[in-house]
């Protein structure tokens, strides 16, 4: 099997992206750049839809997407992938810079998070690290989650319990999380106290508030 040259001066096998932006011209910018350096481009997709589609037919080694799109979003976009199509890595770009986002991405199982800020040269470097196994985050917001008190409550906190408090941030109750997330309510009272205790809140709203204010939940 060819093989081509990474950035780092090894050889890996070919590998295959779906490229996914409601904007034409971003598509072809970036497709223009992957196919320079050996990437197989099996498909295009102007909304998450389209996207979620191809990606499950044509099955690529790794999907860029665009975190908001029309129809559906990246990150519902990396959830469902996850389920249908475990074998795809995704990467989401976006504008938006937000500690909340890239912490909700990462939860979806995203592999990766691509400022559209950063030079075109870095997108093959995270998709050549993805499709590795690993898990590729912006440098720029890496500095920023690093440096953060944030960042380290962020860590402390489970999947499952910014889960429940971005559901209680939208009003709903425990029982209706517990059947949101297929977890009983009385689960969803566990949740909530380690949250607080990790948040140093001393009720549910001021955990909830305290998760929004430091971007730890969207």
């Amino acid at each position: 099997m060819e093989t081509f040259p990474t950035s780092n001066g090894s050889s890996r096998s070919p590998l295959s992206c779906l490229v996914a932006d409601d904007h034409p011209a971003m598509i072809e910018a970036v497709c223009d750049v992957l196919e320079e350096h050996g990437i197989e481009i099996i498909g295009r997709a102007r909304d998450g839809e389209e996207a979620l589609q191809k990606l499950e037919t044509r099955k690529p080694t790794v999907a860029l997407v665009d975190l908001r799109m029309p129809r559906l979003s990246g990150i519902e976009l990396a959830r469902r992938a996850g389920r249908s199509t475990p074998g795809t890595s995704v990467i989401l770009y976006t504008a938006h810079g937000e500690r909340a986002l890239l912490t909700e991405a990462l939860d979806a199982g995203a592999r990766g998070f691509l400022l559209k800020e950063a030079p075109l040269s870095d997108l093959v470097r995270a998709v050549e690290m993805v499709s590795a196994g690993q898990t590729y985050v912006d440098p720029g917001l890496a500095g920023v989650l690093a440096s953060s008190d944030a960042a380290a409550k962020a860590t402390k906190l489970t999947q499952r319990e910014r889960d429940v408090l971005r559901l209680l941030a939208d009003g709903l109750t425990n029982e209706e999380i517990g059947k949101r997330l297929f977890i009983s309510p009385e689960t969803v009272r566990t949740h909530v106290r380690k949250a607080m205790d990790k948040l140093d809140a001393d009720t549910r709203t001021q955990a909830v508030a305290t998760a929004l204010r430091q971007s730890l939940i969207a």
